[in-house]
């Protein structure tokens, strides 16, 4: 592949660094923490009015009407801000309802979206478990779905179909948690919960593959982020009156963290522009999603222990991507699972390793 961006892919890339740089600065993302929500509805505004809420939105919805690699370059811009949004889960609902939904269902939530005035939070799939389907109505429990404290909807995965849940419906019952990554999270309990199908039994593939390709890029910026203060902490700390980076211990770790920090931008990067292509994602997809999780794992482990004693301190911000590195792992399904999928789908298709970046 190619991996030059384009003059719009280049233009985006920037607008998102200089939106996110702006907006979510260190004293921002603790004057955030501090708040009941989490969200910083000031950046999710400025998102709205520049455009980047409607990436994936048709430009007949009021949106800018562009693919999965452009998503991706704003995620990795979210990643390297750990900026607290529900940027991933929006976006991916209204890429899954453009492309699955009925004309109601966009015309009622793709305008909002790409304004700003309607968040949609979508449950992981290992969230949804013990959900169970009857008739039209939903009963169970879905465990951990973040930001559906301020989502107008919920899109939930279950029996190979996605469905539209109202949080605020009759038959939710909910309790508040926190993430990993210090964002809310609900645990629903739902007993004959009314909810809307969105598209048939393909959709909900449609939209994982989306989910784990958009949450690899935000990982690419997670790690990239990391990387960079470690490299800064470690050029300016000095042990026995040589700089920290100078130590050959010190540099080989930051060697290996910086080749898990490329190729999961690689994989990342790869992986949307295969969805955009058309051809077949799923080698790609997969590949890009455990190198999210376990070479995203592995990079932010050994940036948190470069930084010493400095790692544990909370007023300095390296434990951010710590925990966001780590909460993207759990989100995409874990390594070990992830590399057992990826090695049934290659046994089906053994010729699918010209679209596949392991090594």
């Amino acid at each position: 592949m190619n991996f030059d961006l384009d003059d719009t892919q280049q233009e985006i890339r920037s607008l998102a660094a200089d939106v996110f740089g702006r907006l979510a600065t260190t004293s921002r993302l603790e004057a955030v923490d501090a708040t009941p929500e989490r969200f910083d509805r000031e950046l999710w505004a400025e998102l709205a009015r520049v455009g980047l809420l409607g990436v994936a939105v048709p430009e007949q919805y009021d949106g800018l009407g562009l693919g999965m690699v452009e998503l991706s370059l704003v995620c990795t811009q979210l990643g390297r801000a750990v900026a607290p949004v529900p940027y991933v889960a929006t976006a991916c609902a209204a890429l899954v309802v453009a492309a699955h939904g009925a004309e109601e269902q966009r015309g009622q939530w793709l305008p909002r979206i790409a304004s700003g005035d309607a968040v949609i939070a979508v449950a992981p799939p290992q969230s949804t478990v013990a959900l169970r389907v009857d008739g039209g109505t939903l009963n169970g429990e879905v465990i951990g779905v973040p930001w559906a404290h301020v989502a107008d909807r919920v899109l939930l995965p279950a029996h190979d179909r996605l469905w539209l849940l109202d949080p605020a419906s009759d038959g939710v019952t909910v309790a508040r948690g926190e993430t990993t990554a210090r964002e809310i999270a609900l645990d629903l309990r739902l007993d004959a919960a009314s909810a809307e199908p969105v598209g048939d039994a393909a959709a909900a593939g449609w939209l994982h593959d989306r989910w784990l390709t958009a949450w690899a890029g935000v990982q690419a910026g997670v790690t990239e982020a990391a990387l960079r203060l470690t490299a800064d902490y470690t050029s300016g700390r000095e042990q026995f009156g040589k700089p920290l980076s100078t130590f050959q211990g010190v540099a080989l770790k930051a060697a290996d963290a910086y080749v898990d920090a490329r190729v999961i931008a690689a994989s990342a990067l790869q992986a949307a522009w295969v969805l955009d292509s058309g051809m077949d994602a799923e080698p790609a997809v997969m590949a890009a999603a455990w190198w999210a999780a376990e070479g995203g794992q592995h990079c932010v482990h050994i940036t948190q222990h470069l930084h010493g004693g400095m790692g544990a301190d909370v007023t300095y911000p390296v434990h951010r991507y710590f925990l966001w590195g780590t909460q993207i792992e759990l989100l995409v399904g874990g390594g070990s699972s992830l590399l057992a999928e990826l090695g049934d789908a290659l046994a089906e298709r053994p010729d699918a390793g010209d679209n596949l970046v392991l090594t």
